[in-house]
């Protein structure tokens, strides 16, 4: 009796790592190697991302030149109305700043939050928060692959080696338009 025991406790916790592992495996696929871009040739002059699509398409000049599968806040759905409601502001922004020391990786600051959203949130009684960006994945993890869920704060997620090309091209005061 004691064998079997010791059996179904083992065919238990190999059944449990089985799972675990699977679930590990879903989040943090590993990425395909990624194609080779044909480089985008100077600067950028707009980012739009469809938030319904995950997905961030850059312009110049008005012509689509690249599209990305983007991560959103861990909860996106709606305009971000307050900190910590782990949604991606939408809207019209400029890129205000760039953090080569980010906590993922690289990263471009928008500039949230706005006259409008800050007068919003006051009403509410309640902080808009800030501080978001468009970055990579945390630092240490860019090599496991990329995250394939929404998981950020608030901001807007890509693989390290597409914030490495966004980073080279996307001047100061490059225009944003989050869509919904």
């Amino acid at each position: 009796m004691n064998r079997i025991s010791r059996a179904f406790s083992r065919l238990f916790l190999l059944a449990i790592i089985g799972v675990v592992g699977v679930i590990l495996w879903e989040r943090f696929v590993p990425p395909a190697p990624p194609p080779t871009l044909v480089p985008i040739e100077g600067r950028i002059d707009r980012i739009v991302v469809a938030k319904a699509a995950r997905t961030m398409t850059v312009f110049q000049g008005g012509t689509p030149v690249r599209t990305y599968q983007i991560a959103l806040g861990f909860a996106p759905d709606g305009d971000k109305e307050q900190e910590g409601d782990g949604r991606t502001p939408e809207g019209t922004f400029k890129i205000d700043r760039r953090n080569g020391k980010s906590a993922f990786h690289l990263s471009l600051g928008l500039d949230y939050p706005r006259p409008e959203d800050i007068a919003r949130a006051r009403q509410a009684g309640v902080s808009p928060g800030g501080d978001i960006f468009i970055h990579g994945q945390p630092n240490g993890m860019g090599q496991f692959g990329t995250i394939k869920r929404d998981w950020t704060a608030g901001c807007i997620a890509v693989s390290d080696v597409e914030i490495e090309e966004l980073w080279s091209i996307t001047p100061i005061g490059t225009e944003v338009e989050i869509r919904p």
